[in-house]
């Protein structure tokens, strides 16, 4: 596969996990079950969550679609994308749909485990373009930090 098209699946595929995760979040960030919890003082601002997760997918989209192209063994590449990818999707049904704070806790916490396996595994990976994967890495554990306060404080 070339690597335009593969940086377009990657494209698509990341961005798809957003639009079918907000699809199954229901109301989301804007019901009245979340605007009653008790949210941590460090909670951005809605808008944030968008400008974050566009930010965070636009790099993962150039990590995966250099990982996917390298000298990498594309199986374990696109298995670990794969886990990611419907973990991601997951969170938002956890959390909003089923209004698990508990389950979406360990959700994400799983999810932050399998970026922090795209690191291990691929640390080597031309030196640069590793750096591709630390915005989701810090993003993902601002949202851990969010979803566990949600947790330890109204539950």
């Amino acid at each position: 596969m070339s690597k335009i098209k593969s940086f377009l699946t990657f494209l698509i595929l990341n961005f798809g996990a957003l639009l079918i995760g907000g699809l199954l979040t229901g109301p989301g960030v804007s019901s009245e079950w979340y605007a009653n919890l008790n949210q941590a003082p460090w909670t951005p601002p809605g808008w944030v969550f968008g400008f974050a997760w566009t930010a965070v997918m636009i790099c993962f989209t150039f990590f995966m679609t250099g990982l996917y192209n390298s000298k990498y063994n594309r199986r374990k590449v696109l298995s670990l994308f794969s886990i990611q990818w419907i973990l991601n999707i997951s969170w938002n049904v956890a959390f909003f749909h089923f209004q698990s704070p508990i389950l979406g806790l360990i959700i994400i916490s799983s999810l932050t485990f399998v970026i922090i396996l795209f690191l291990l595994f691929y640390a080597d990976y031309k030196r640069y373009r590793v750096l591709y994967i630390f915005p989701y890495l810090s993003w993902i554990i601002i949202a851990s930090s969010l979803n566990l306060y949600i947790v330890s404080y109204n539950i």
